[in-house]
């Protein structure tokens, strides 16, 4: 961790606080969302279906938003799109501490998800823009602190609404607040140096720039291939868990085994994520190393596939064994495949937009994963339930696997046709001659 810390501090300041600023946000995000569900439908008595529409808004707001926040962030500056962010989730989670009617709750729901529409796609095209050559490292220092906030936000969170949910609401607004004031008055403003003036020297308009990039067929591509690396990664938060319960129970013991999960997936992230971007970038091009880490993910589900042909025992340490090691050795090789995959892919956006209208890029990005992390669970889930149905455990591992390969080809054939490589320059007109 000294390691980790050293090299943050061979940045400047700008990238510094981003990291920081990723850590809070995540700190005080998942202090308060996993145990959201809950309190809406334990003390506020709504209905399961309203529980569902509250918490369906706030995801429906940040995907379907983040195009919209990454073209603000390069037209107005990435440092007002981050602070924008910030300042409506403290509205936002304040709100869902304090209010009791559905309407109110919706929209705190849906000023949350925006924040997150506004602020991500401008942090992460500012860290691309001033990490500069550095980018690879600086993305996987970020992963780092973004983990970090995911590990320790639920344990936060778990104390204070030990002692009451609007506390955990309160303290995760205060914690934004301290973070907004901190970035306003130590983030250096910053903005896109790519504005592209038109002939008559007007600036370029926001459909023109939108239909540009939806015409950049290898960013298109790239971004439909990596839908299956979100989908696979967020089986530890679906699958998983669902795997542990349903061999190991709902008591005590799936529940700490659940906890192992996430804890497996966090920590391995943390303690060895620098490790293995520097390792891979010195041994392989970036679409090798995305091929690579596709693959791996897609392997991850291999134990669970293999688990299927176990007879469940009927319960003492071979029952806690399948149940446990399993969605443990497939939680870790999937935060593994995600450590050599993250770095490469928040690069190559980068280099696939030609380095100009990034936060753009990532907005939909952002927007094209999010849709297929949406239409991936609902497969997962079907998934899951007609292996059920049909006695055939091994189907949801069998259909994940093959998203992973599937993916995986998809990304090696980018790669070894060029579409992974940086644009061409556009070419620059023959000064007039006499």
């Amino acid at each position: 961790m000294k390691s980790t810390l050293a090299q943050v501090r061979t940045y400047e300041r700008s990238v510094q606080l981003l990291m920081v600023n990723q850590f809070t946000i995540n700190l005080g995000f998942y202090m308060l969302m996993p145990y959201l569900a809950a309190h809406l439908a334990g003390p506020l008595g709504l209905a399961g279906w309203l529980v569902g529409l509250i918490l369906g808004v706030r995801n429906f707001s940040q995907q379907g938003m983040f195009l919209v926040g990454g073209t603000l962030a390069d037209r107005l500056g990435y440092k007002p799109m981050i602070i924008a962010g910030l300042v409506l989730r403290i509205i936002g989670f304040a709100t869902l501490g304090v209010v009791d009617s559905v309407p109110a709750l919706l929209a705190a729901s849906a000023a949350t998800g925006l924040a997150g529409a506004l602020f991500n796609p401008a942090s992460r095209a500012y860290l691309a823009a001033d990490a500069g050559e550095r980018r690879v490292e600086a993305f996987a220092l970020f992963n780092v602190f973004y983990q970090a906030g995911i590990l320790l936000g639920p344990l936060v969170g778990m104390v204070l609404t030990g002692v009451d949910f609007r506390v955990t609401c309160l303290t995760a607004a205060g914690i934004f607040a301290l973070l907004s004031i901190v970035q306003i008055r130590s983030l250096p403003a910053r903005r896109a140096d790519d504005t592209k003036a038109q002939a008559d020297g007007t600036r370029e308009s926001v459909l023109s720039q939108w239909r540009g990039i939806v015409a950049n067929r290898p960013f298109l591509l790239f971004s439909v291939a990596m839908i299956g690396f979100y989908v696979m990664q967020f089986q530890v938060y679906l699958s998983l868990p669902l795997e542990v319960r349903r061999i190991g129970g709902e008591g005590e013991f799936g529940t700490a085994a659940v906890a192992v999960l996430f804890a497996v997936s966090g920590l391995s992230t943390i303690l060895f994520q620098t490790k293995v971007t520097a390792w891979c970038k010195a041994r392989m091009a970036a679409g090798r190393a995305l091929t690579w880490g596709l693959f791996t993910m897609g392997i991850a589900f291999a134990p669970l596939l293999a688990a299927t042909a176990v007879p469940v025992p009927d319960g003492g340490v071979g029952l806690w064994l399948l149940a446990a090691v399993p969605p443990a050795l497939s939680a870790l090789l999937l935060a593994l495949g995600a450590m050599i995959a993250y770095p490469f892919e928040m690069d190559t956006i980068v280099r696939l937009s030609g380095n100009r209208l990034v936060a753009t890029h990532y907005g939909l990005y952002n927007t094209i994963c999010g849709v297929g992390i949406t239409l991936g669970n609902l497969l997962t889930g079907a998934a899951l339930d007609a292996a059920r149905a049909a006695g055939v455990s091994a189907l949801p591992w069998l259909a994940l696997l093959g998203l992973g390969l599937a993916c995986s080809a998809a990304l090696y054939g980018l790669h070894r046709t060029g579409r992974l490589a940086d644009p061409a320059p556009a070419a620059q007109p023959e000064p007039a001659t006499a």
